[in-house]
């Protein structure tokens, strides 16, 4: 495993009893100028390629700012089609050209519903489809149910040329469930693009180390890799009541099978943070832990319910 910065060597495919991957999170400050960012994006991607990895994690809509501090109608014209999306076609090009796997957060327009959503672009730029994020939040700078439908995607897990992936959104990584729910369909990764920082509404609150320790929970609980990319910087939105500002945390990291954080960011700089895992030793260790094997899926009927009433 290689921390920020780090070089890794280029390996692909099986070796002797091993599948080595290297992953990677990318983590930069958005402008409003959506050519910017994919220069910006464009150029991070390189790093990472440069750096021996293989899947490259883009922050949750880096297009632009994080517009959803605000209510604004005239924000809905950021979305855009998902067929033929100038972005994800851009990301397409690239991925072919690099051999990389890169998932890909854009927002989608889908005749008069509107999603938060990734589309998964292989290692030869074939699009393997998308993932619509499934919870949506509602609060003081984070006001994403103005935009967003809930996804009517499910949970999904993407082959791709290196692992099969589950890639979730932001809001999605509170969730131990949707972590379960992407590992029992196959998932040997977990990958959570977002957008978090300060509150607006209480600049005492810090969710940092929190926000932490719950995907390194998903990723001891479930026993496989997680990576997660994150915006630095201040960004000021006008609001129907005057600006609203967040200041985002980075901290983008990648955490290893029992929940240990072996490659991070800081909360200021741009950064390309790169690890390596063997997903064959990692495997083994899974099966022989335990824990999918003692399930009791005839006792989980209640997370079924709202209230935790006997279904």
């Amino acid at each position: 495993m290689m921390a920020v910065g780090g070089e890794v060597e280029k390996r692909e495919g099986r070796m002797e009893g091993s599948r080595v991957v290297v992953v990677s999170a990318l983590q930069f400050a958005c402008t409003d100028d959506v050519p910017t960012n994919l220069n910006t994006a464009e150029r991070l991607v390189r790093d990472a390629h440069g750096k021996g990895a293989n899947i490259i994690l883009i922050q949750e809509l880096f297009e632009g700012y994080y517009f959803c501090q605000a209510q604004r109608e005239d924000f809905f014209q950021r979305a855009k089609p998902y067929k033929g999306h100038p972005t994800i076609l851009r990301m397409q090009k690239l991925a072919k050209e690099l051999g990389v796997v890169i998932p890909v957060s854009f927002f989608e327009e889908a005749n008069n519903a509107h999603y938060n959503s990734i589309a998964i672009v292989d290692a030869d730029g074939t699009d393997l489809g998308i993932y619509r994020k499934s919870h949506i939040p509602d609060g003081p700078g984070y006001q994403e149910k103005f935009y967003f439908n809930p996804g009517n995607t499910g949970f999904k897990v993407f082959e791709t040329k290196f692992a099969k992936i589950g890639v979730a959104i932001c809001w999605d990584q509170w969730f131990p469930e949707a972590a379960r729910a992407m590992v029992l369909q196959g998932a040997e990764i977990l990958f959570y693009p977002t957008a978090i920082g300060s509150e607006p509404q209480d600049t005492g609150l810090d969710s940092r180390d929190h926000w932490k320790r719950v995907m390194q929970g998903h990723a001891g609980a479930n026993l496989v890799p997680l990576v997660a990319s994150n915006r630095i910087g201040k960004e000021i939105i006008q609001t129907e009541h005057g600006n609203s500002e967040i200041t985002f945390y980075g901290n983008s990291f990648i955490a290893g099978p029992t929940g240990e954080i072996v490659a991070a960011a800081d909360d200021k700089e741009e950064a390309v943070v790169v690890a390596q895992f063997d997903l064959d030793k990692i495997k083994s260790k899974r099966c022989s832990w335990g824990i999918f094997r003692d399930r009791r899926p005839d006792l989980y009927k209640v997370l079924l319910t709202l209230d935790g009433s006997n279904p």
